[in-house]
Order: structure tokens, then C-alpha cells, then sequence
């Protein structure tokens, strides 16, 4: 939540914060001149460079790209409420009532997120020339996400009210809305290359962190607090309440409104502000750019949209194809094994244990600005000639942090009723802090190292590619996770006439009715963290020989020596 650095964190999970690297088409000889800029907008090209020696162009917004800033940061944030939601509150919410393996089900529904890299080409190539390339999928995706929000708006409450029957449905609406976001989140990406003059391009990643961790806070930390009748009794009402400020049906009503307000609002701002279209129109009306653009060649623009198609595809297969690619693959795909049941599955634990939904939040919240400073020093540590090394040193840091959890919920005592010590709750904060952390230094490393082995020629698709799979790696291992700790779990209810043996939720609850307590024989949590911990240690001495070698390797041991056409 993996919103998505992502992705996502101790609150998001690696998912999200990984997205945003930026899913591109491989740039064209005109784009590469003049960064950030493709064949955009039916002929209207930015051809003029950022001014990068320019103290104000380096520090402040013009005035001129304050409103598409601003839309940029609404968009955004429009697109972290669902994330927040898929990847933070909703499984927490669905704990109480649901065993690991099931909520495992419902982390299906962020799998979207790890794969948009499938059609990120056609969203680039398939667009209608009267909408606009970006607002061409934006408005009408936008669009259904809304009417997707209202219609969860409407049935969300009564299904979790027994989310083991409707646990199908939950899981398949949030999927096709996490799908609906990633796909917009293309779009947007893409328009924020365009919409922004090009000395102010720098602020669209700005944007992008503001308005997706401010929509994924409000779905999280936010939403939690003030659904919570604790926390609005105790800090916003006087007359204490059974209920909290709102349910989550009308949280999802609101923001479905809100969606559909923003798409209205959208279709009267044109995508391509005067000022740049009058610049890029006097700029082609030469003939030195109006022979170098491609929107003056005689080319029939439906072939043309295929054949770009086809070239970002093979280029994703070329770069696959290299032996040293393979061996980074299978890194990227086994690397995060042996900190997933802290990512999936502790902070659940923490719940199971007593820990309350607000104070697991507030966790998250606490974690947030520390973030920005983490990010900060991890670049710098990370600019070097061997970014691979403190990526090696996160990855033993969050081996570290999991074993820290692991031995915090050991000796985590049961909490009912009563309010976590503060001292425990400090330690809890730790051992987040220390695992974010980590997972920031793994991140700005790992971005830096595809950065320096990226084939120039075909750098988007490349680093593109990359990620995608790094995402998946922290993905894939999470159902199988779950569906783990069920099995190695074995519980019992004591202190009736006759004891069983718990095989679910239900049976949980049924036993606590009926007078009697949980006894757990043997944890499942704990015998699957001793093993995801003990393969990752095996898989930390395997990976650090291997990436030595690989950021030893020259740049040519990177280039894909065929010419993807």
C-alpha cells in the first residue's frame, strides 16, 4: 500500500510505491533530443530543452503549469483511495472475520498494480485524435471507476458483513477497480510529460508523490482513525456513539462522486495547455522541426500505431533474452522470500494480538515523513559505481526488521480491551521505521542500478521491464504466504465441556461465546517466518556473489545486440 516508492514500506506494500518509474514507449530520435517527450498530442511536440541551469526552473513552479500541477495532484490522489483501500484498510478490516488464507484471496485484487507493464503499450498507441492521446482513457476510465466506487458504495457494507460468502465478489470489484487505476495511472503518467512546460517537468514526479500518498493516507491511516467509534469518541465527540464518523459504504459513495465530478470538470481542460501548443505550433511551422517530426512524415498513422505496439513488445522479449537479464530476473523474483510473511502478515498479526486498527495506523502515519528523509540518503548512498551494495546491505536490514517482528509478537502479550504499553508500542514503531527504511535504501538502489545497465536505445522499455518484474517478486509469494501460516496453524477451544479443535474464523468466535479461549497449539505465523527468514539468509549469500559479479559487468554485457525494429 506496495501507493506504490510503493510501493508502496511499513504501510504500503512494495507494490505500490515500485509503479512509479514510469511506463514509456521507447523514445523516438526527436524525444530523445529533447527528454521526457514522445510522439504525443496528433503533432504537438515540446522542442524546446528544460532550462536546467536556471535557479527558478530548478526551485519554483511558473505560474504559467500551476493549474495542470494541480490537476495532476487531483488525479493522483483520485488514484491512491483505491490503492489505499486494496492494499492497507480493506485486509484489515476483512482479519477479524477472515483467516490468513483468505485475505490472502482478497491480495488478488492488487495484483493489477504488479502487471500494468501488459498494456501499458496499447493505452500508448490506441487513442482518439478528437479526446486527446491521454484524456482518451482517462475520462472514460475515470469514469467507470466512479460508477464502480458508487456500486461498492451501495452493496460494500452488507458483503462484509459476511465477507466469507461474498468474499469473491469483494476480492473481483476491487480487482477490476485496482485495474481501472492502473490504467489510468498510465494515462496520467504519460500527460504529465505533456501537460507540463518542459523546464518544469521535474514537478510531475512532485505530483505524483503528493497526490498518491495523500489519497493513500486518506484510504488508510485517515479512513481507519475516523471509522473507528474509539477514536471519535475519544478525540471528536463528546457524547460517545457506537459507531464512527462513517462506514466504509459511505466512504466509497463519496469518493465515486468525486471521481465522476473530476471527469466532468475534465472534459473542459484541453490537454495540451495554449501556451505550449502555441509554442510547439510556431516551433513546427519551421521547416527544420517540421521535416525532424514525425507528424509531417506520410505515414498512415493505424500502421504506425502497430508497429509501435509490436516494437515496445519485442523489445520487452530482447531484453529478456540476455543471459545476464535471466540472472537478474531470478534475483528480482526470489529476493523478497524472505521478508514477505513481515510484509503480508505482521501487521495482521498485530491485530490478532490486540493492537487496534487506530494504532497500527498511527504507525503508518508516523512512518510517512520519515520516508521522505529515507529516500533522500539513499540516493546519495546509492549514486555511486556500485549501487548493488547497499541494496545487499536493505536486504540483510529487512531480514533483520522480520526477525525483529518475529520476536516482538513472540513475546507480545494478549492484549483485550486494554490499551498497547508504550513502551511495546515504541518498539512496534522501531522496527517499522527500521524496515522502511530498508525497503527505501533496496528501492533507490535497485532504480539507480537499472538506471546505469539500461540499454539507451530502448531505456523505457528496458527499466520498464525491470521493475515490473521486481514488483511481481514481492507479489506472487504473498497468497502462498498466507495460505501457510492457515496450515500450520493449530488451535484449540479450552476452558469448555469439550474442547475442539479450531479450524476457522467462525469457530473462533463460536468459542469465544460460548465462554471458552483460543489456545493456540502451534502458531502457524511463527513456524513460516522461521522458514521465509532462514531462505532468505540462504538467499542473501547465493544473491550477494551473484551481484557482485553483475554491477561489475561493463555496459555492453547489457545492450541488446539486435536491432528491435
Amino acid at each position: 500500500m506496495d501507493v506504490h516508492k510503493r510501493n508502496h514500506s511499513s504501510g504500503r506494500s512494495d507494490e505500490v510505491g515500485d509503479e512509479k518509474v514510469g511506463f514509456q514507449a521507447p523514445l523516438s530520435p526527436l524525444a530523445r533530443t529533447r527528454p521526457g517527450f514522445q510522439e504525443e498530442n496528433d503533432g504537438l511536440l515540446p522542442t524546446s530543452m528544460p532550462n536546467t541551469s536556471s535557479k527558478t526552473a530548478s526551485h519554483s513552479l511558473p505560474r504559467k503549469d500551476l493549474k495542470a500541477f494541480i490537476i495532476l495532484v487531483i488525479l493522483y490522489t483520485l488514484q491512491g483511495v483505491p490503492v489505499g483501500l486494496a492494499f492497507g484498510s480493506v485486509p484489515f478490516i476483512l482479519k477479524s472475520k477472515l483467516s490468513y488464507s483468505q485475505v490472502g484471496i482478497f491480495s488478488l485484487a492488487s495484483y493489477p498494480y504488479s502487471l500494468k507493464l501488459l498494456w501499458s503499450p496499447i493505452v500508448d498507441a490506441i487513442y482518439s485524435r478528437r479526446i486527446g492521446r491521454r484524456k482518451s482513457w482517462i475520462i472514460p476510465v475515470q469514469l467507470v471507476s466512479g460508477l464502480t466506487l458508487l456500486y461498492l458504495g451501495l452493496v460494500i457494507d452488507e458483503s462484509m458483513a459476511n465477507p466469507t460468502q461474498n468474499l469473491v465478489r469483494i476480492t473481483t470489484c476491487f480487482f477490476l477497480l485496482v485495474l481501472f487505476c492502473a490504467t489510468q495511472d498510465i494515462a496520467v503518467d504519460g500527460w504529465a510529460l505533456t501537460v507540463l512546460s518542459p523546464e518544469s517537468l521535474s514537478f510531475a514526479s512532485t505530483a505524483q508523490t503528493v497526490g498518491m500518498n495523500c489519497g493513500y493516507f486518506s484510504s488508510f491511516t485517515v479512513f481507519l482513525a475516523l471509522s473507528s467509534p474509539e477514536f471519535a469518541n475519544r478525540y471528536l465527540r463528546k457524547t460517545p456513539r457506537t459507531y464512527g464518523l462513517f462506514d466504509l459504504g459511505g466512504y466509497l459513495t463519496f469518493w465515486g462522486w468525486m471521481y465522476i465530478i473530476v471527469t466532468a470538470i475534465l472534459f473542459f481542460v484541453p490537454e495540451d495547455p495554449p501556451h505550449l501548443a502555441r509554442q510547439n505550433h510556431e516551433k513546427l511551422s519551421s521547416d527544420h522541426y517540421k521535416n525532424e517530426s514525425v507528424y509531417n512524415r506520410p505515414v498512415d498513422k493505424t500502421r504506425r500505431y502497430l508497429q509501435d505496439l509490436m516494437h515496445v513488445y519485442d523489445s520487452m522479449y530482447q531484453v529478456l533474452k540476455l543471459p545476464n537479464v535471466q540472472t537478474l530476473v531470478v534475483i528480482l523474483l526470489f529476493a523478497k522470500l524472505g521478508f514477505q510473511v513481515n510484509e503480508a502478515a505482521t501487521n495482521l498479526k498485530y491485530l490478532e494480538k490486540g493492537l487496534s486498527k487506530e494504532d497500527l495506523s498511527i504507525t503508518v502515519l508516523i512512518d510517512f515523513p520519515f520516508e521522505m528523509i529515507f529516500g533522500y540518503y539513499s540516493g546519495r548512498w546509492s549514486s555511486g559505481k556500485s549501487p548493488l551494495r547497499p541494496w545487499l546491505f536493505g536486504f540483510a536490514g529487512r531480514l533483520f526488521a522480520a526477525l525483529l517482528a518475529h520476536i516482538i509478537l513472540l513475546f507480545f502479550p494478549q492484549i483485550d480491551g486494554e490499551g498497547v504499553p508504550w513502551k511495546l508500542f515504541l518498539l512496534i514503531i522501531c522496527q517499522h521505521l527500521l524496515n522502511s527504511f530498508m525497503s527505501t535504501i533496496q528501492f533507490v538502489s535497485l532504480c539507480a542500478f537499472h538506471t546505469r545497465i539500461a540499454d539507451p536505445t530502448i531505456g523505457g522499455t528496458y527499466m520498464t521491464t525491470l521493475n515490473t518484474l521486481s514488483n511481481y517478486g514481492g507479489t506472487w509469494p504473498r497468497l502462498i504466504i498466507l495460505y501457510m501460516i492457515d496450515k500450520l496453524t493449530l488451535a484449540r477451544c479450552e476452558g469448555i465441556v469439550e474442547p475442539y479443535e479450531i479450524l476457522s474464523e467462525d469457530m473462533k468466535k463460536e468459542c469465544s461465546g460460548a465462554g471458552g479461549r483460543v489456545v493456540f497449539i502451534r502458531d502457524g505465523y511463527f513456524h513460516t517466518s522461521a522458514i521465509c527468514i532462514t531462505l532468505g539468509v540462504v538467499i542473501w549469500f547465493w544473491v550477494k556473489k551473484k551481484a557482485t559479479y553483475l554491477q561489475s559487468l561493463p555496459q555492453s554485457a547489457w545492450r541488446v545486440n539486435k536491432t528491435v525494429k
